[in-house]
């Protein structure tokens, strides 16, 4: 399991070419979300995965520990899987524009 930078998160968003998938609720996600994300709320991945074992999946929380945790379990069952460090709050806090922090 790979933990990236929500800064890198924003380049495979831009890219385009990976699952991005955000565990958060249908509400959250409906609120607003990583460009090109899935929502698929925890315990219900199973089948947006299925066929895609050999691809690079991207998880997203709120705040990083969810994502790490599913991460984690996909990694076992032979997924090459990322975790967003700080989860969407840290994707939320970069300034689009440069790349940095917004603190």
């Amino acid at each position: 399991m790979e933990a990236i930078s929500a800064k890198e998160l924003e380049r495979y968003a831009r890219e385009g070419k990976y699952l991005i998938i955000d565990l958060r609720s249908q509400d959250e996600f409906r609120r607003d979300h990583v460009r090109g994300a899935v929502n698929v709320p925890q315990g219900k991945f199973h089948a947006e995965l299925a066929g895609r074992c050999g691809e690079t999946v991207i998880l997203y929380c709120d705040r990083g520990a969810l994502s790490m945790a599913v991460a984690r379990e996909l990694e076992r069952h032979g997924y090459h899987a990322k975790s967003v460090v700080g989860g969407y709050r840290a994707y939320k806090d970069i300034d689009k524009s440069c790349g940095r922090a917004l603190r």
